[in-house]
């Protein structure tokens, strides 16, 4: 019985890896170049891309549980969907996904979008699957904390309506565990989604205040010029569609936020067996790091 990682060297596929080596799963990963991948010891890699079939009909063979995880890239749709193909070539049924929060909400942000266009496709092919739909990685906010250190400024636009922010890690541990479950049970476990959330809902205020207790001294919020965003992003370099995708996705945070249902929290939380990370542990060792 053998877990396939796709993603494994990544933020989010490195910490499923730990976690679930830690509990003595078989796993295999996907990787580039398996000569340059930093994975644990007692994980396989295997070469291959999500775009090369032939690399992918290897990596899946002898695979009984998939986790799918897809970078935000132009065609991630067409990825996703050779992975999901060759999975039930392969007679693969069990499958965790890494989908996003509000997938269904936020229609016109481009990754989003595509991502609910992925969901639909697990449900309708009849996988036994389990869509994880996280919302914003606190982690991102390690790229600018320099800024908030620096210029005194909280420079992410993401408004007033709130964003339940979880930690890296935490997804990692949650997405082990679930595939764990579904690994183990005797029989393929039905559908399910699960919102992935921090433990509050924050908004860019909040986030400032968090930072000014930190660091001590005053943090402004930055403010919710979506304009300015995305051209500060395309003045690092960051290709203009993917600097657009994250405007659109900065305005819904501004309109509708990234809200958790009732229950997310505690649910989160027996899973784990622990409290969820909060942004100010986070913040507290960001401006150590």
């Amino acid at each position: 019985m053998t877990i396939l990682v796709t993603g494994a060297t990544g933020t989010v596929g490195s910490h499923v890896v730990e976690h679930l080596i830690k509990r003595g799963a078989d796993v295999r990963a996907l990787v580039r170049d398996p000569s340059k991948a930093k994975l644990p010891t007692g994980v396989t890699a295997v070469q291959g891309d999500l775009l090369d079939v032939d690399a992918m009909r290897n990596a899946l063979s002898g695979v009984s549980t998939l986790f799918l995880l897809n970078a935000v890239v132009p065609d991630e749709v067409t990825q996703a969907l050779i992975a999901l193909n060759l999975a039930r070539e392969a007679g693969i049924e069990r499958i965790v996904y890494l989908s996003v929060i509000h997938s269904d909400l936020y229609v016109n942000v481009p990754h989003f979008a595509g991502k609910f266009g992925v969901e639909r496709m697990i449900e309708a092919m009849g996988f036994n699957a389990t869509v994880l739909r996280p919302a914003y990685f606190m982690n991102n906010d390690f790229m600018v904390k320099d800024v908030v250190r620096d210029y005194g400024i909280y420079p992410m636009p993401i408004g007033a309506k709130g964003l339940a922010m979880i930690d890296a890690a935490d997804l990692g541990e949650i997405a082990a565990l679930e595939l764990i479950r579904r690994e183990q049970a005797e029989t393929p476990l039905p559908f399910d989604r699960i919102n992935l959330v921090g433990p509050e809902t924050l908004t860019g205020s909040d986030v400032a205040a968090i930072w000014s207790d930190v660091l001590g001294r005053q943090i402004n919020y930055g403010g919710d010029d979506t304009a300015a965003f995305e051209q500060n992003l395309r003045q690092k370099h960051v290709p203009g569609w993917m600097a657009f995708d994250m405007r659109l996705m900065c305005e819904r945070f501004l309109s509708v936020g990234m809200l958790p249902d009732a229950g997310d929290v505690d649910r989160l939380t027996a899973l784990l067996g622990r409290p969820l990370r909060s942004y100010r542990a986070f913040a507290q060792a960001a401006a150590t790091a």
